[in-house]
This record gives structure tokens, C-alpha cells and sequence, in this order.
């Protein structure tokens, strides 16, 4: 059992009207239970007890957040709640939702189970990533699923070095190398091949994008190792990107670090929740 939270924030999808719409039944839900909430979504009528504000005010002031939305918005929200450690309820407006585990119609029935405190937290690891350019920082972040370097749409295969810790791995030369966390294993690097690996597993991947060397297969990699990149190609247009929300361009020569988080994304969850009857549903995998 948990602590049951006095304070909840919601996060909603922008230009969603279902997101609204759910937002007003918690709101009047949360007013009948006398929990106070506060809401990024202007809505009419709001009851005693429920307040509009901005993102990052909610995040600051909730004891826990509820995303309504994709896994898209549960990726915006890592950035909001900045290693709190809030848990997040999310709750699944959108077509796959991985990270939003709850449909609409049984929202509320989460939501009466995280009012008694009867819930369960998976904590999520965070990668932490960096640009060296000349010895100097340019560009760090933080990644939820994945931190990819890639080409764009009309450069050549480019290179890449890759060490892990003061080991030499490889140079890869493909279309880009996506580096992920458990939780990012079911986005871009199942679709490029990488493998799939249950939350709590405390690994990071390496998966290369269409590599030139049909035999660079993607590498497992105990999660407290430092993952060393260097750009060898020139005169080609190769960005960085985290989580496919945030980013920056990379030169030839630049070095990327890559690290395992102390801090950690922390999901709420049902008690009962069975993950490969998730990836069954998911990836409409045939049963017996």
C-alpha cells in the first residue's frame, strides 16, 4: 500500500477533445472524494477544489499526475516532473500506449484504487546524455526511451565509433544507432530490430539503424556502463535526438556520452499487471 495522494495534477493531451472530457468526470469525481487537483486544460464549470495551471506549476505542486494522452504526452511529462519522483497515472487516448497502461474505460476504477493507496510504482530508468565538441559541453539531456543518432532523409550511411567504458566496441556504419532503455525497447528499436526487455530489467541496448555490416546484431549492456559515441562523417546532416521530442545537430568529431540516470520515471500501475499479456495485446501476438 501507498500513501494515498492528497493533491492531483492533470496533464492532458493538447487539442484532445476526449482528454477534456475525461478531465471534467476526475475533476468532479476528485471534488465528491475532497481531493484537491489542478488542471492544464481550461475547463468549464470547474468544481470546488480544482484550479487551472500551467505544466510545470502542476508538476511542482501534485503528489501525483495523471496523463491523458499517448505515450507521447507520458514522454512530455518525464521532462516535467525533473527526478521528483512523482508517479504518473497514464492513462491511454492514443493507438499502442506502452506507457499509458490504463484505458478510459477503466480510469476510473485506477483512480479509486490510487485514492485507497492500492497501486503499484515501476520505476523506469532515465538515460543522461551529453555533447563534447572540442572538449566542451554543447548540448546534455535526458531520455526516457532513447537517445538515437541518425542521418537525415537525404545524407549517406554515416559512421559512427563506439566504446563502452575505455573498451573500443565497433565503428558502425549504418543509418544512425539507437541507444535505449528497457522502456524504449518496444519503440524505434523494435522497429529496427533491437529486442525487447521487461521494464525492471536493468540493461541499456545498442541497435544499429539498417547497418552496412549485416553482422552488427544490437548489444545488451549491463546498465551502469558509460557508452562512448564519436561522429566520424563529414558533410552530412546527423542530429541527435532524445526521446524524438528533443534534440540537436551533431558535427564530424563530436562525442556523445551516454549514462544510466540516478533518477528514475516512476509509473503507476495495476497491482495485478502482467506484461506479456501487454506485448500479447500490443504487438497482437496469437495466443494458444
Amino acid at each position: 500500500m501507498h500513501q494515498p495522494p492528497q493533491r492531483l495534477g492533470i496533464i492532458t493531451k493538447p487539442g484532445e477533445p476526449r482528454a477534456t472530457d475525461l478531465a471534467s468526470r476526475i475533476a468532479e469525481w476528485a471534488a465528491t472524494r475532497g481531493l484537491s487537483l489542478v488542471v492544464n486544460n481550461p475547463l468549464a464549470d470547474l468544481p470546488n477544489g480544482t484550479t487551472p495551471a500551467a505544466n510545470n506549476d502542476i508538476a511542482q505542486r501534485c503528489d501525483l499526475l495523471v496523463a491523458l494522452g499517448g505515450d507521447g504526452t507520458m514522454i512530455s511529462t518525464v521532462r516535467l516532473v525533473s527526478g521528483r519522483g512523482t508517479p504518473v497515472l497514464g492513462i491511454n487516448l492514443g493507438t499502442l500506449g506502452y506507457l499509458t497502461e490504463f484505458s478510459v474505460e477503466n480510469a476510473m476504477a485506477a483512480l479509486e484504487s490510487v485514492a485507497r493507496g492500492d497501486y503499484h510504482v515501476v520505476k523506469r530508468m532515465l538515460l543522461e546524455w551529453q555533447v563534447l565538441r572540442d572538449g566542451t559541453q554543447v548540448g546534455s539531456g535526458s531520455a526516457l526511451n532513447d537517445v538515437v543518432v541518425n542521418k537525415s532523409a537525404l545524407a549517406r550511411i554515416i559512421e559512427i565509433d563506439c566504446s563502452v567504458g575505455s573498451d573500443y566496441v565497433t565503428t558502425y556504419r549504418a543509418d544512425g544507432l539507437i541507444v535505449a532503455t528497457p522502456t524504449g525497447s518496444t519503440a524505434y528499436n523494435l522497429s529496427a530490430g533491437g529486442p525487447i526487455i521487461a521494464p525492471e530489467a536493468e540493461v541499456i541496448s545498442i541497435c544499429p539503424i539498417c547497418p552496412h555490416t549485416l553482422t552488427n546484431r544490437p548489444l545488451v549492456l549491463p546498465y551502469d556502463v558509460v557508452i562512448k559515441l564519436r561522429l566520424n562523417t563529414r558533410d552530412a546532416e546527423v542530429m541527435l535526438t532524445s526521446d524524438g521530442q528533443t534534440g540537436m545537430s551533431l558535427l564530424a568529431g563530436d562525442r556523445v556520452e551516454i549514462t544510466r540516470s540516478p533518477r528514475t520515471f516512476n509509473t503507476v500501475s495495476a497491482k495485478d499487471r502482467d506484461y506479456f499479456e501487454i506485448l500479447r495485446s500490443k504487438l497482437k501476438w496469437s495466443g494458444r
